[in-house]
């Protein structure tokens, strides 16, 4: 359940931020810690807040839990499922659920502290409430886990924000397909779409740090080249263990293992162009990591990918 909502939040959250970019370009924002709240900014934001807030946990309860049967709220211990990726992954969403609060708390005129304290907790709260929801049902239960991972990822922009009023260091996602859903597609995902949700397997974690960032101001080297480190998993057809038959069908053996990888990265974010779209767009989209060759690390060696994705 956490694969489908959580990423599903994820998407969503980006998507919007897409809208929002066009609100965003009217007030551009400055750097420091100086601003003036804009009134009729501020009353909206709220306002669309509630609505999009309340709609979608409206909607969620309605689409997903309203059929399960309801429990004395408890905690479950789903820390040894998918080898952790499902945690980097609420990690990865409540980080831009986080920026995408920041963004708009600054496009209303809220200083970058508190923006970054209340806008960049925004994440968090929100995963927190499916937390609790889950806590109430019988099939499955409140992840302690999760909590933290909800917490790193919402820590992680907001440390960075206040201590270097930019972010240095992205969480980026990638995603490639794999062999592994065809064996339990209701598990893992029948088409790409759902697969780049529910497949670990393909999935990627990356903490892309900006080079240019950590050097003199007037350093020559690109200020959008990044050296990126990313986790990943492989070989998982079930949470905790891989299951011997599916449906009466015997599956194949896959050995479960942990990946990691460096490699250079581009930081859409700091590109600017003459052209407002392409700046919106690369904003938007900056979550993703961009395909570049890659050196992986797993206990089967060292492999260098030519084009990683």
């Amino acid at each position: 359940m956490r694969i489908k909502i959580t990423f599903a939040s994820f998407f969503l959250s980006m998507i919007f931020s897409l809208l929002m970019q066009e609100a965003f370009a009217g007030n551009p924002i400055q750097a420091g810690d100086s601003s003036e709240i804009n009134r009729k900014r501020m009353i909206g934001l709220i306002a669309g807040g509630v609505l999009l807030y309340g709609g979608s946990m409206t909607g969620l309860y309605h689409l997903w839990y309203k059929d399960f049967t309801r429990d004395k709220f408890h905690f479950i211990n789903d820390n040894d499922e998918w080898l952790q990726m499902d945690k980097a992954g609420h990690s990865v969403t409540a980080y831009y659920v986080g920026y995408l609060g920041y963004e708009a708390m600054r496009w209303a005129g809220t200083c970058n502290t508190k923006a970054a304290w209340y806008g960049g907790s925004l994440g968090f709260a929100y995963l927190t409430v499916i937390e609790i929801l889950d806590g109430f049902s019988a099939g499955w239960g409140a992840s302690g886990g999760d909590l933290i991972a909800n917490g790193l990822g919402s820590a992680a922009f907001i440390s960075q924000q206040l201590v270097w009023n930019e972010q240095r260091i992205l969480l980026k996602w990638s995603f490639h397909p794999t062999d592994h859903a065809q064996y339990r597609p209701s598990l893992l995902g029948n088409t790409i779409a759902e697969r780049a949700i529910k497949d670990y397997n393909g999935q990627t974690v990356w903490l892309s740090a900006n080079i240019h960032s950590f050097l003199q101001r007037d350093s020559k080297f690109p200020s959008w080249l990044n050296v990126a480190f990313g986790y990943g998993a492989d070989g998982m057809t079930g949470a905790r263990s891989n299951p011997e038959f599916f449906e009466g069908n015997a599956l194949p053996h896959f050995e479960r293992r942990r990946q990691f990888y460096l490699a250079p990265d581009i930081d859409l974010t700091r590109i600017r162009t003459s052209s407002p779209f392409l700046n919106k767009i690369f904003k938007t989209t900056g979550f993703l990591k961009i395909p570049l060759p890659a050196v992986e690390f797993s206990k089967k060696g060292v492999k260098f990918h030519p084009l990683y994705f």
